[in-house]
């Protein structure tokens, strides 16, 4: 937690809305999910916070990048420079999956060239893959339960584990190489079954085609979900660790090497937003005020991504419950109908914390609204 004077001191040396990074709370983040799974290589996902100098901090710290477009890849890709051609190329395999299962023709194009790793979940993207980026390796998504989620990614993507063997067979007759199979139990995950029941489904698969013959597969991607601690009631990592840690080490040969896509876990803790408060009215006997952020912008989570985050006074006192609204003409502009909050004036100064993730990489100029300014401390 940034401390309240240090928030207060940078809005008004920089103005609001202000979305300020501590780098070192993202270096704790990461060292504490190498601490929990230190057989697990965590790969970034870019889109949770796609802010270039957290991409850099994560980087310097060990992590490597799972990315979902062009833009992310080649946004990773700038942290190598000055780096030989070789060094280069091995740092694409090594420090990058592009795990979008269904990609377009024009990426498959520009990533062939860097001979990456990609994820895919169905034949027709076989044979997209095999034309337009035969050099890839091929990692096999699989349809697991996302039971409990707080966002829900089994209805979109993944192979029925029914079809996977024969996908997987598909995939080597097309002369493309399966590298390994990947899941994601969905985003914000506090149903920890949801990833013993992905394990072991894993596990089967991978046993199955290797008496088939395919025995080249090594890794497995275990997704993302990693819950991070909005409050009390999410358990903490550890609690989860132990039972990956124990489930991988029952199912998977030494010779599988295991990885993850931790995003919200690794930068929803490490930002803050400051805003100001624009207006205030009285509606239905309710107190409303008006901020200079919304979720067009940094509370975007709000809409996109099934979170909240409580708005919080500096200002001490009596509070009652109100309604919190965005800048924006919009009605769907709204924070919040229930928070507590003191008496309020016109410049005011409120916050929210744990935002990091799926906010201010959402942001929006709807109404002609800048998005926050970002700050950063700890670099």
């Amino acid at each position: 937690m940034i401390a309240k004077p240090l928030l207060q001191k940078l809005a008004k040396e920089h103005g609001t809305p202000l979305f300020i990074i501590d780098h070192a709370q993202l270096r704790r983040n990461l060292a504490e999910f190498k601490r929990w799974l230190p057989h697990v290589q965590p790969y970034y996902a870019v889109k949770a916070n796609a802010h270039p100098a957290i991409v850099k901090t994560l980087y310097e710290a060990g992590a490597s990048f799972d990315v979902a477009s062009f833009p992310e890849f080649k946004l990773v890709h700038e942290n190598i420079k000055g780096l030989p051609d070789k060094a280069r190329q091995d740092f694409i395999w090594d420090k990058i999956i592009y795990a979008n299962p269904i990609k377009a023709i024009e990426t498959l194009r520009e990533l062939d060239p860097y001979k990456p790793l990609v994820t895919y979940d169905n034949y027709e993207e076989i044979l997209k893959v095999k034309k337009y980026a035969p050099h890839a390796g091929m990692v096999l998504r699989l349809k697991v339960p996302n039971t409990g989620a707080m966002v829900e990614l089994s209805s979109k993507f993944g192979a029925n584990p029914g079809d996977a063997v024969n996908l997987i067979e598909a995939t080597e007759k097309a002369g493309l190489t399966v590298e390994g199979l990947s899941f994601h139990v969905g985003s914000q995950t506090t149903n920890f079954q949801n990833y013993v029941q992905a394990l072991n489904m894993a596990a089967d698969i991978f046993k199955e085609a290797r008496l088939r013959g395919y025995k080249k597969m090594k890794q497995l991607d275990i997704g993302g979900g990693f819950p991070a601690p909005y409050d009390a009631n999410v358990k903490p990592l550890r609690e989860l660790a132990k039972i990956l840690n124990s489930e991988i080490k029952r199912l998977f040969p030494k010779d599988v090497a295991v990885l993850a896509e931790p995003g919200r876990f690794l930068v929803a803790t490490a930002c803050t937003l400051v805003a100001s408060v624009i207006g205030k009215a009285d509606r239905d006997n309710k107190r409303c005020y008006y901020i200079n952020d919304g979720v067009y912008h940094t509370y975007s989570g709000i809409i996109f991504d099934h979170c909240k985050y409580p708005v919080k006074a500096f200002k001490r006192g009596p509070t009652q419950i109100c309604a919190v609204f965005g800048p924006t003409c919009d009605a769907l502009d709204t924070i919040s109908l229930t928070e507590e909050l003191p008496e309020l004036n016109l410049g005011d100064l409120v916050y929210s914390e744990n935002i990091g993730a799926y906010s201010h990489a959402s942001s929006t100029n709807f109404n002609g609204f800048p998005p926050a300014k970002v700050v950063h401390i700890n670099q």
